[in-house]
C-alpha cells in the first residue's frame, strides 16, 4: 500500500492549456476498498464530459482553485476555493468551468462503484 500519494503535476503540466486532466489518487488498481479519489484539472469552458448525468455511488468534491460552476437538481450554483460539493447517489448533475481561469478539485466517490460498470449515466436535461 502506497500511504502518501502525489499529484504529478509534471503530467499537468505536460496537458495542453484546453485539456481536462484527471489522475487517480486511489482507486480499484491502487488497492482501495471503499472509495474512490481523483485529481481533476478543468480548463476555462470545459466540463465533465458526461453532461448531465448521475452515479449509483455519492460524490463529492473538494474544489482547491478556480470556480466550478454546477447544475444540481435543475439548480444552478457557483463553487470557488474552500466549497464542498455533495451529489448524492442517483441525483442528476453537471459541472463545467464557466470563468477564465483553470477549475482543480478532488472528487471523491463512495462507496467504490463497480469498475466493470459505466460510471456515469447521462440524463436528458
Amino acid at each position: 500500500m502506497e500511504y502518501v500519494r502525489q499529484v504529478d503535476f509534471a503530467s499537468v503540466d505536460k496537458a495542453g492549456p484546453n485539456d481536462r486532466f484527471s489522475q487517480a489518487l486511489f482507486d480499484h488498481k491502487s488497492g482501495a476498498q471503499t472509495c474512490t479519489i481523483n485529481y481533476i484539472k478543468t480548463p476555462a469552458g470545459g466540463g465533465s464530459p458526461a453532461g448531465m448525468h448521475t452515479h449509483k455511488v455519492d460524490q463529492i468534491f473538494y474544489i482547491l482553485s478556480g470556480t466550478m460552476s454546477l447544475e444540481i437538481e435543475g439548480k444552478e450554483y457557483q463553487a470557488g476555493p474552500g466549497s464542498l460539493v455533495v451529489f448524492p447517489a442517483g441525483v442528476p448533475h453537471r459541472n463545467w468551468n464557466g470563468g477564465g481561469e483553470p477549475t482543480v478539485h478532488l472528487a471523491f466517490n463512495t462507496p467504490l462503484a463497480d469498475a466493470n460498470l459505466p460510471f456515469a449515466t447521462s440524463v436528458g436535461t
